[in-house]
C-alpha cells in the first residue's frame, strides 16, 4: 500500500502534468488579456470586466512583480483546487509570516479596497465547489462588508480607527485592527466622469453571466451618474466598432439604444478596440474644460489570442497611470479566469478590482462602491505600523501580501500604493504575540504601537504624514468584549484563512466561526449570507 506521502506526490505530479498539458491550449487566450489592459494605457483608465468561458470560476494566478507569489509547483504538494490551473497563470500566494519584534518593530504595506476574492469565493460555493486556495485573499473578504467606522472630523481625508481584542482562534494570541474610514463626497461635488465603455462582444460573451449582465451593469451605472458625466461605447470582435460617440448621459435614451443593440458574435480581437477606446478618452480628456475623472471601462471574457504580456503591459499600465489615467477591473462570467492578475492590474493601475457573479452582485457594487471610487480622496496610501518590543513578542500581519512594502518605501513619495475612494473603508489586522510583562498587566498605561498613514492628495505629489498611538486600553479584556464589527470582521478573517489552508489556521473551526458570523450579523443582508456560506463550505470541505 503506497504511503500518504507517496500519495500526495502521485497527486502533485498528475495535477502539474494536467496542467502541462493545458498550457498550451490556454496561452493564446492569456497573452491576448494581457494585451487588451496594455492597449489600455494608450489614454485612459480601464474598469477591466473579464470573464471567461470554461469550467471552473476561480484560478489563482502568479502576480508579476511580486514576490509573494511563488510558482505553485515549487514546492509542496499543491492543495485540492476547483479545476486544473494553468502553470502560466497560477501561482501560489505565499503568507505573511510570524515577525519577531526585537529584530524587526516596523510593518508596512498599501490599502486595498478591492473585493473580487470574496466574490469568486461565493460563486464557487454556490457551484457546490471550495474556491481555490490560492484564489482567497483574506483583505478581499474582510473589506467586502461594511463597518461602523465614524467618519473624519478634521480636515485629513479619513479616519482612523485602532483596537484589539485576544484571539477566538489562535490559542493565546491577540488581534489588532488598524481600520481606515475615508470621507464622503456628496454627489453634487463629485468631479464630472469621462468614461469610454470597451465591451467585447465575441461569440465567448454569449454567456448569461457575460453580456447580458455586462448590459445589466451599464444600465444600472447610467441611472447613478450624474448630469455632468459623460459615455462612450466601442464594440469588439472580429472588428471593433464606435457604437456611440462621447454623449452627455443626460441622453440616456441615446446610450441605452448602444447598450440595447450588443449581441455577442464572432472571434476577438482586442487590441484594435482597445486603441480605439483609449482615443476616444483622450479626446475627452482634451475637450473637459473642469477637473474631471477620465476612464476606459473594459467588458470583456479574456478570451485574447495577441499582445502585450507581462512586464511590458504592467509598465504600460504605470505610465499611463502616472499621466493621471487610472485602471480598475471587473470580472464576469466562469472559466480560466486569471484573477491574480486581473486584480494586480487594478493595483498598479491605481483602480478597484471587483468580481461580478450575479445582477445581485452589480446592485451591491453600483449603489454602494462604485460611483463613489470614481472620486479618490487619498491616493498612494501606505501604512506602517511601529510594535512595541516591550509590549509585543512577534507579529504577523494577515492578508495583503501583495501590498506589503519595503519599510524604507514608505518615506518614499516615488513609490506607488492604494488608493482610497470617497466613502470607502478598510481593515487590516494583526495577530501578536504579548511579551510576558504585558500579559502580566504591567504594561497596561503604555501603547501597544504607533500607527503611521502616509498619503498624497489626489492630484498631488508630496505626501503628507500623520502618527496615532495604538493605546494598551485599546484592547479588550476578553474577546466577547470587543465590539460586535470587531468580532464580525475576526471570524471573516478565519474563515478566510480556513479556505487557504493557512498553515495559521487552527483547523476548520466552522461552527465557531458560523456562530460568531450568525451573533454579530444585525441583521445585514450580506452578513447572513456570509454565515450561510459558511456552512456550505463545511458541508464540502474534507
Amino acid at each position: 500500500m503506497a504511503s500518504p506521502r507517496e500519495i500526495r506526490a502521485f497527486s502533485r505530479d498528475h495535477q502539474v502534468a494536467r496542467a502541462l498539458r493545458l498550457r498550451l491550449a490556454m496561452k493564446t487566450s492569456l497573452r491576448l488579456l494581457f494585451v487588451l489592459s496594455g492597449a489600455l494605457v494608450s489614454g485612459a483608465a480601464a474598469l477591466a470586466c473579464g470573464a471567461s468561458d470554461t469550467s471552473s470560476a476561480l484560478s489563482g494566478g502568479g502576480t508579476p512583480g511580486n514576490d509573494n507569489y511563488a510558482r505553485s509547483d515549487a514546492g509542496a504538494a499543491p492543495p485540492a483546487w476547483a479545476g486544473d490551473p494553468d502553470p502560466a497563470t497560477v501561482g501560489k500566494l505565499v503568507e505573511n509570516d510570524w515577525v519577531e519584534t526585537a529584530t524587526e518593530p516596523t510593518s508596512t504595506f498599501g490599502i486595498d479596497v478591492d473585493t473580487g476574492s470574496y466574490t469568486l469565493a461565493r460563486q464557487a460555493l454556490r457551484s457546490n465547489t471550495l474556491p481555490q486556495v490560492d484564489s482567497v485573499r483574506v483583505e478581499e473578504f474582510i473589506n467586502y462588508f461594511r463597518y461602523a467606522y465614524p467618519g473624519p472630523q478634521d480636515d485629513k481625508p479619513f479616519a482612523i480607527h485602532l483596537d484589539g481584542a485576544p484571539s477566538r482562534f489562535g490559542d493565546g494570541h491577540h488581534l489588532l485592527r488598524v481600520a481606515m474610514q475615508g470621507k464622503v463626497v456628496l454627489p453634487e461635488n463629485r468631479k464630472p466622469a469621462n468614461l469610454v465603455f470597451l465591451v467585447d462582444v465575441s461569440g465567448s460573451m454569449g454567456a448569461a453571466n457575460k453580456l447580458p449582465l455586462v448590459q445589466y451593469t451599464l444600465r444600472r451605472l447610467l441611472e447613478k451618474l450624474g448630469p455632468k458625466d459623460s459615455l462612450a461605447l466601442v464594440t469588439y470582435a472580429s472588428n471593433e466598432r464606435v457604437v456611440l460617440a462621447p454623449t452627455p448621459v443626460t441622453d440616456k435614451a441615446k446610450i441605452l439604444q448602444g447598450i440595447d443593440a450588443l449581441s455577442a458574435g464572432g472571434s476577438t480581437n482586442g487590441e484594435g478596440g482597445i486603441r480605439k477606446a483609449y482615443d476616444l478618452a483622450e479626446g475627452m480628456k482634451l475637450q473637459q474644460q473642469v477637473d474631471s475623472v477620465n476612464r476606459v471601462i473594459l467588458c470583456t471574457d479574456g478570451d485574447f489570442n495577441v499582445g502585450m504580456t507581462g512586464s511590458a503591459l504592467i509598465q504600460l499600465v504605470e505610465q499611463e497611470r502616472e499621466k493621471g489615467i487610472t485602471l480598475s477591473t471587473f470580472g464576469y462570467g466562469t472559466g480560466n479566469y486569471v484573477d491574480s492578475f486581473m486584480e494586480q492590474l487594478a493595483n498598479k493601475g491605481n483602480g478597484n478590482y471587483a468580481y461580478m457573479d450575479a445582477e445581485e452582485e452589480v446592485d451591491r457594487i453600483v449603489d454602494k462602491k462604485l460611483v463613489a471610487t470614481l472620486q479618490v480622496i487619498a491616493k498612494d496610501t501606505k501604512i506602517q505600523i511601529d510594535l512595541d518590543p516591550a509590549f509585543v513578542q512577534r507579529y504577523r500581519l494577515i492578508g495583503y501580501e501583495n501590498r506589503v512594502m519595503k519599510n524604507e518605501d514608505f518615506a518614499d513619495d516615488k513609490k506607488d500604493s492604494g488608493e482610497l475612494g470617497a466613502g470607502h473603508s478598510v481593515t487590516a489586522f494583526y495577530e501578536i504575540d504579548l511579551t510576558a510583562a504585558a500579559k502580566a498587566g504591567e504594561l497596561a498605561a503604555t501603547n501597544v504601537a504607533t500607527v503611521k498613514l502616509r498619503w498624497k492628495a489626489p492630484d498631488g505629489d508630496v505626501s503628507t504624514e500623520a502618527a496615532f498611538p495604538m493605546p494598551a486600553a485599546n484592547v479588550a479584556q476578553t474577546f466577547e468584549a470587543a465590539s460586535a464589527d470587531f468580532r464580525f470582521a475576526a471570524a471573516v478573517t478565519e474563515f478566510a484563512e480556513i479556505l487557504r489552508r493557512s498553515k495559521h489556521s487552527e483547523g476548520a473551526r466552522f461552527d465557531d466561526v458560523i456562530g460568531i458570523l450568525g451573533s454579530t450579523a444585525n441583521g445585514d443582508a450580506d452578513r447572513l449570507q456570509l454565515a450561510s456560506l459558511a456552512g456550505k463550505a463545511k458541508s464540502l470541505w474534507k
